[in-house]
């Protein structure tokens, strides 16, 4: 466990220059693929441009939550309820500043919490005792993964992540209370921020024996507050729909994630689309599947059994949907794959070579998003 646990002093001269460079440099690749994107869209005279490209930052599920910060979950279709509230309730609040409106908002509050995420990821790597070198790789990782362009977009993602990674620090500094905020504002913001549970009875259980008798309330919030926070949302949408696991059900439709079926299924699916020709994104989605495997590896070797878990819950969940549309993005936003992969990476020249590449796919996925061929 590590020795210093508080969650303050996180902010320093040395984690920003670790941390502002790598945000900087993925917005500039962000901004300036969409910017050729639109460029050429309309040189090969595409009129009118995909949706996707003139909504830019708010396109794709950032439109959803443009318009619930806007006017709430009667601006959408019932559908819209399988949008978790706590995102778009944030950029609610920052509308009210003179000059912004909802579409500005969720792109700053993403933008802002993708910051924070930053931060906090060097933290915990430094808490976990692994050192600054694998520390700045995460962050350079974080902002330079090819799925890392939703940061840069009014997506949840980077929200969701702050949850998680509190979570985590907590969990291992053993700040019940603490993670148990955590959690319950996970549940609130992605439907899979209900799997913090994991991490948290890991933790709970490794310290049951040397718990104090007062902490043992704070134990039991940290396990339940990823439940409570999806219980909540759940139980005040059921007021809409006479469904209480609506906005779950909701993504089981053909559009969205689909039927659920087992990994194998899924994957070999997937294969076989891409071998037709019929779903040629299906091809990475198989990469994807393989390497979170060998990362899900790199944690049980290297890293807490709860990081472990907590990555293989959420792999076992990506896989296990009929359409795998989204399984970077998924896979992602679990904080334990980055600094996965980091330590995976190395260093040396072999980190100069994955970061150069990760910068090359960064351009690839978001100049794809943008033009309406990948679904982030």
């Amino acid at each position: 466990m590590p020795k210093d646990s508080r969650l303050v002093g996180w902010v320093t001269d040395a984690r920003a220059r670790a941390v502002i460079p790598p945000f900087v440099v993925s917005r500039v690749i962000v901004l300036l693929s969409l910017a050729v994107t639109r460029h050429v869209l309309r040189a090969v005279s595409t009129d009118p441009l995909p949706i996707q490209s003139r909504l830019g930052l708010v396109g794709w599920d950032a439109a959803w939550y443009r318009d619930i910060a806007d006017g709430g979950y009667d601006a959408v279709p019932r559908v819209g309820l399988r949008f978790f509230p706590f995102f778009p309730g944030v950029a609610r609040m920052v509308d009210w500043v003179p000059g912004v409106d909802a579409g500005l908002a969720v792109v700053l509050v993403a933008n802002l919490c993708a910051l924070a995420v930053g931060f906090l990821l060097y933290e915990l790597v430094i808490r976990e005792g692994k050192g600054v070198a694998l520390a700045r790789r995460s962050v350079w990782i974080l902002y330079l993964a090819p799925s890392a362009f939703v940061l840069v977009m009014g997506y949840a993602e980077s929200l969701m992540m702050i949850a998680a990674v509190v979570s985590l620090i907590a969990l291992r500094s053993r700040r019940w209370w603490i993670a148990a905020i955590a959690g319950v504002v996970a549940g609130l913001t992605r439907p899979v921020g209900f799997l913090l549970v994991v991490p948290a009875l890991v933790e709970v259980y490794r310290a049951r024996k040397a718990l104090p008798a007062k902490d043992r309330v704070g134990a039991v919030a940290a396990v339940l507050g990823p439940a409570v926070g999806m219980g909540a949302y759940l139980v005040w949408a059921e007021r809409r729909t006479g469904d209480l696991f609506y906005p779950l059900r909701v993504q089981q439709k053909s559009t969205t994630r689909g039927a659920w079926i087992d990994p194998f299924r899924a994957v070999w699916r997937a294969g076989r689309e891409f071998g037709s020709g019929d779903h040629l994104s299906a091809g990475i989605h198989i990469v994807t599947a393989l390497l979170l495997v060998a990362l899900v590896v790199v944690l049980w070797r290297r890293w807490p059994a709860s990081f472990t878990a907590y990555a293989l819950a959420a792999t076992m969940i990506g896989l296990s949907a009929r359409n795998l549309d989204s399984l970077e993005r998924y896979s992602f936003s679990t904080v334990p794959f980055v600094v996965a992969a980091a330590d995976l990476t190395g260093s040396g020249t072999r980190e100069r070579i994955v970061l150069a590449a990760l910068g090359a796919l960064l351009v690839v996925g978001s100049v794809l998003a943008f033009s309406g061929v990948l679904v982030p």
